[in-house]
């Protein structure tokens, strides 16, 4: 898209939402940090574009910048940027993007939301307007804020982004009621979990799953990083034969007896005698672990929805299974589906809680 001649009345909104798009190649790859894209634009053509590739590297703002051809550079004092997120202010892994946006003398800046992280806050939006520097803030406010949802979680809610994750039959069962494992989902629909599983910081599965179906909890059938593998086995009871003490991805314990680190392993203590999901989530936060992909049994899922600790339910639905007897999948309650998606059988279908 950089270079092309475009109309000079295209509206803010298309260009964030190419924001949007391009923060989202960053998926997988840039957390703890947000995804963030930019695009800088000159009489209604975009010169340069970039997003935050990965985490500790550059900027979506120093990217877009970058990519500015040498013809248009001289171009870029009378341009407008826009970008997803609000610029940051301070050094960190990099240095301030509100400084280099000052520094190339750009005239304007479209910002899609505010930084809610305390190092920026609108401390960014003020050094930019102190240097004289238009800011516009709002546009697709909704949808900026929607694309960084766990990063926003994390920093406004102190806890992690919660995904519960589940397949059920034709008529609602998510296991058989013996204690055979139930293969539901196609392999379309698998490939489709284990991007999931690369888009988040961690998953979490509860004993019971961990003896009956041995996951590995890898997204060994895609591209990019495993989730920390995180098991609930308050007496320590799992055999190290299992699948998730392979070694091939990090792997944390909470039990009810020791917290230490051994054989590659970390053993996270949780008291019994107090309700265990809030515990959990409190110790989420201090591992820096702003994202959960819940893979557990019936048991683990409901206790986060008794516990109204969930920011989305991923539920798929074999069409063409079923089974007399079983065990029920949960009851999340009052919610609002945003998405729907049919592979073959299966229908993948999100939900977000309504509170």
């Amino acid at each position: 898209m950089t270079g092309g001649s475009v109309s000079q009345h295209i509206s803010p909104e298309l260009y964030m939402e190419r924001c949007i798009e391009l923060a989202r190649l960053g998926a997988g790859h840039v957390a703890p940090n947000p995804m963030v894209g930019a695009v800088l634009v000159y009489n209604g053509r975009i010169i340069g574009e970039g997003y935050h590739q990965r985490y500790g590297e550059a900027h979506a703002e120093v990217n877009c910048i970058a990519d500015v051809k040498a013809a248009d550079t001289p171009l870029i004092p009378q341009s407008t940027l826009y970008v997803s997120l609000e610029p940051c202010s301070h050094f960190g892994k990099t240095p301030p993007c509100s400084d280099l946006i000052i520094k190339h003398r750009i005239p304007k800046v479209v910002i899609g939301c505010r930084d809610p992280f305390k190092e920026v806050d609108g401390k960014g939006i003020e050094k930019l307007k102190q240097a004289g520097v238009e800011v516009v803030l709002g546009v697709m406010e909704n949808e900026c804020k929607e694309l960084n949802s766990r990063f926003f979680t994390w920093h406004t809610k102190q806890r992690p982004y919660i995904i519960l994750k589940w397949a059920q039959t034709g008529n609602g069962k998510i296991s058989s009621s013996s204690n055979e494992r139930l293969f539901i989902t196609n392999e379309y629909t698998n490939r489709l979990v284990h991007r999931w599983r690369s888009e988040e910081a961690g998953i979490l599965i509860g004993t019971n799953t961990a003896l009956l179906d041995n996951p590995e909890l890898t997204n060994r059938l895609w591209n990019g990083l495993s989730p920390v593998r995180m098991v609930i086995d308050m007496d320590l009871r799992l055999p190290s034969s299992l699948n998730i003490f392979n070694g091939k991805s990090r792997t944390i314990i909470f039990n009810a007896t020791r917290d230490e680190e051994k054989e590659g392993l970390l053993y996270c203590r949780l008291l019994r005698e107090q309700n265990i999901i809030p515990q959990l989530i409190m110790a989420l936060y201090r591992l820096n672990i702003q994202s959960v992909l819940v893979e557990g049994g019936m048991r683990l899922l409901q206790s986060f929805i008794d516990e109204n600790i969930w920011d989305e339910t991923r539920k798929i639905t074999n069409r063409s299974m079923v089974i007399a007897d079983g065990l029920r999948a949960p009851e999340p309650g009052a919610t609002l589906k945003v998405k729907e998606l049919k592979l073959l059988e299966d229908t993948i279908e999100i939900y977000h809680p309504v509170h």
